[in-house]
């Protein structure tokens, strides 16, 4: 029965491990080479689990903590605090759909590339907000254009 040889016995170097915390893309390698795509798409898992952990928190808080404060200030600032606390659960769920769409574009092979222009997008975009779908350029072309069209 015939076995497989590791790479290591095949001549090969050992292949660098995908999950190695340390790694950081740079650009000198092949851009969305199989290890830069695992970076991301590890990144952006954990950026929607970090998320959902924070919402199951204040969810629990929500329903343990209660607005019977008898000083009608206090009960104000707490409604403020709680509505303030809500609007930006809000925002992460809407992040939550962007960071789904990033994975799905990842799956299907397009990630990292501009949706308008086809170029690649910045590893140092991509590493600050790995949601991105444009390139620096074409996003400010694009809001550009938002910023005309709100003005007429």
């Amino acid at each position: 029965m015939a076995t497989a040889l590791s790479s290591v016995e095949a001549g090969g170097k050992l292949p660098t491990p995908v999950n190695d915390d340390d790694y950081r893309p740079i650009a000198d390698e092949p851009f969305m080479n199989p290890r830069q795509v695992e970076y991301f798409r590890r990144k952006l898992i954990k950026w929607k689990e970090e998320i959902l952990r924070e919402a199951k928190d204040t969810l629990a808080h929500l329903q343990t903590e209660s607005l019977r404060e008898p000083d009608v200030t206090d009960r104000a600032s707490s409604e403020t605090d709680w509505s303030i606390e809500l609007r930006t659960r809000d925002r992460q769920r809407k992040l939550i759909s962007k960071i789904d769409a990033a994975l799905r574009r990842i799956d299907e092979g397009e990630y990292g590339y501009c949706e308008v222009t086809g170029e690649p997008i910045s590893l140092a975009r991509l590493e600050a907000r790995p949601i991105a779908t444009m390139t620096v350029e074409a996003q400010e072309r694009h809001e550009r254009q938002e910023k005309v069209s709100r003005d007429e």
